[in-house]
Order: structure tokens, then C-alpha cells, then sequence
């Protein structure tokens, strides 16, 4: 009898405190402060999510054949904002994916589903926004701009 054996790819990591603050400080310095500034507003720093919602995307994800989930960063336009506050703002879209070998090498597919309004993509969005909708400071990645005759902004 030939047995298959299947291959987990994994290329993650848990990291500690030092490398989050380190990442989201040098995030905010070299992609959102001039994000801010172009929209004349704060941009997203993060979107939030119940482990329910997540545990029950990552549960459909896996009835329809996903090992994986793909996260695109994206920006909300004022048509499409779930809130008014968001518009303009950055999210992440989470996709489920399915991994496929090519010719060429690994490559992470898209998942598309059945819906009552046709064929979808398998994907989840609209969480809470960091600014505009903060829920306290636990002091990770904070970093002091100076907005020049703007003054300065604790971020």
C-alpha cells in the first residue's frame, strides 16, 4: 500500500514584545505618518477581530479545502466604508487559500465559493479600526511625530 504523506509549510512564527514594538514602530515611521498625511486624517495602525469571528472563518475556511489564509492589506473608498469614519482608511481582507504545486514551484490559491449571489472569493473583512475607533494603549509600538506646525501626535 503507497501512503502519501502530506507537508505542512510553515512559515510563520510566534515572536515576542520586542520584535512587535519593533515592527509597528518602524511601520509608523516609514509608512503611516505619511499615509496621515496624505489623508489629512490618522491612518488605521490596526483592525481588531473576536477570536469567535476568527475561529469561525478559519472553521469554513477548512470545509472548503483551505490550509491556509492569505491577508491582503487594502484601503477603504467612502462608497464601499462599512462606518463613515473608515473611509480612506487601511484594513486587511483575510482570504482563505489553497496550496497547489505548479511547474514552477508552490503557489497559494484563492479559494471562490458558491453564495445565494453567485461565485465569491472566501474572505473576511470589516473589523474594528485603530484610529479612529481605539479601545486604550497598551504601550506597544508608541512613537512621538512631530507634525511640524501641526503639532505633535503620540501614536
Amino acid at each position: 500500500m503507497l501512503t502519501t504523506e502530506k507537508k505542512t509549510l510553515r512559515v510563520g512564527k510566534f515572536v515576542d514584545t520586542n520584535h512587535v514594538d519593533t515592527v509597528i514602530k518602524n511601520y509608523k515611521k516609514e509608512r503611516w505618518v505619511h499615509n496621515s498625511k496624505r489623508l489629512g486624517k490618522e491612518d488605521s495602525l490596526s483592525v481588531w477581530y473576536t477570536v469567535q469571528e476568527l475561529q469561525d472563518f478559519l472553521q469554513k475556511a477548512t470545509e472548503h479545502g483551505a490550509d491556509g489564509i492569505k491577508v491582503y492589506f487594502g484601503a477603504y473608498d467612502a462608497e464601499h466604508a462599512p462606518k463613515p469614519l473608515y473611509a480612506g482608511r487601511q484594513t486587511v481582507v483575510l482570504v482563505a487559500t489553497k496550496q497547489k504545486e505548479t511547474g514552477t514551484g508552490v503557489i497559494n490559491k484563492d479559494i471562490y465559493i458558491n453564495t445565494t449571489k453567485g461565485h465569491s472569493i472566501l474572505a473576511y473583512n470589516i473589523g474594528t479600526l485603530c484610529p479612529p475607533f481605539c479601545s486604550g494603549d497598551d504601550g506597544i509600538g508608541i512613537t512621538i511625530v512631530d507634525k511640524g506646525e501641526d503639532g505633535v501626535v503620540v501614536a
